[in-house]
Formats: C-alpha cells, sequence, structure tokens
C-alpha cells in the first residue's frame, strides 16, 4: 500500500494527514492547505458530523508504540464527552501528568482524541495551540445536540 497524505478544512484551520489503507501514521494542524485528500471519515468529522473515527487505526495504537494503554484509553472516550487527565491516571494507576505527556505526543490527534482530555479545574493543554481543543470540543458539543 502506498502512503499518501493531504489535507482538510477544519474551521480556520487545515488538518494535514498521512495515512495507509485505512491506518493513519500522522496527523497534524496548519493556517495552510496541503494539496490531497484525506480518508472520508476525517473529512465528515472536521465538517462537524458526528463521526466515529475509530473506523481508522492508528501507528499510536500498537503494543510496541509509547503510552498505547494511554492512547486506547482515550480513544473510548465517546463524541463530544470529555474525561480529565486524573480519571484517566485513577483507571491506568499513573500520574495524570504522564496522561498529559502522552497526550503532548499523540501523532494522530483526532484519531485518537486527545482534545477531550481536560483539566479538573479547566481546558487543560493542547499542543496546537488551546483554540483548537476548544473549537474541536465546542463543534463535538453542537453534534451531540443533533
Amino acid at each position: 500500500m502506498e502512503m499518501r497524505q493531504g489535507s482538510c478544512r477544519l474551521g480556520f484551520w487545515h488538518v494535514h494527514v498521512t495515512w495507509e489503507g485505512n491506518v493513519v501514521h500522522g496527523t497534524r494542524f496548519s493556517p495552510f492547505p496541503l494539496e490531497g485528500a484525506v480518508p472520508l471519515p476525517i473529512r465528515r468529522y472536521c465538517a462537524g458530523l458526528p463521526e466515529d473515527l475509530t473506523v481508522l487505526g492508528s501507528i499510536a495504537l500498537g503494543e510496541e508504540y509509547p503510552f498505547s494503554e494511554v492512547y486506547r484509553l482515550v480513544r473510548g472516550i465517546p463524541y463530544g464527552e470529555t474525561a480529565t487527565y486524573g480519571e484517566l491516571g485513577e483507571i491506568l494507576q499513573v500520574s495524570p501528568r504522564l496522561v498529559g505527556l502522552a497526550m503532548k505526543r499523540n501523532p494522530t490527534p483526532l484519531v485518537i482524541p486527545c482534545h477531550r482530555v481536560v483539566s479538573r479545574n479547566g481546558i487543560g493543554g493542547f499542543s496546537p495551540g488551546p483554540e483548537i481543543k476548544e473549537y474541536l470540543l465546542a463543534m463535538e458539543k453542537r453534534g451531540r445536540k443533533k
């Protein structure tokens, strides 16, 4: 199979996706587009539709990948819902800071919805920028009401 790249619009940003078959190898946010298509579930999600991205794989879910156990747990957070770093840390019996580090190093945001992991006192961090996290959470909240 051939590695592909492309982007789609998400509000004021573009989501760049590197993928092969049904497995996403990387996603990142950019103010600039990248020529090429992205998987249909990601396009639908970015258009504001309540899409289930668990139909896509992620390189970060394999047993050998660092933080894969954290990523598998985060992937189970339903569309439009959130969990705190502390709640996830308690389930995994690790520090909330380790959960935060895993989210910071997530190679496939959206596919592994790290934006759904929040601080107990607020939104928490998001490597590309907190405004993107706020946008994603608001979009999902609107999508759940439909």
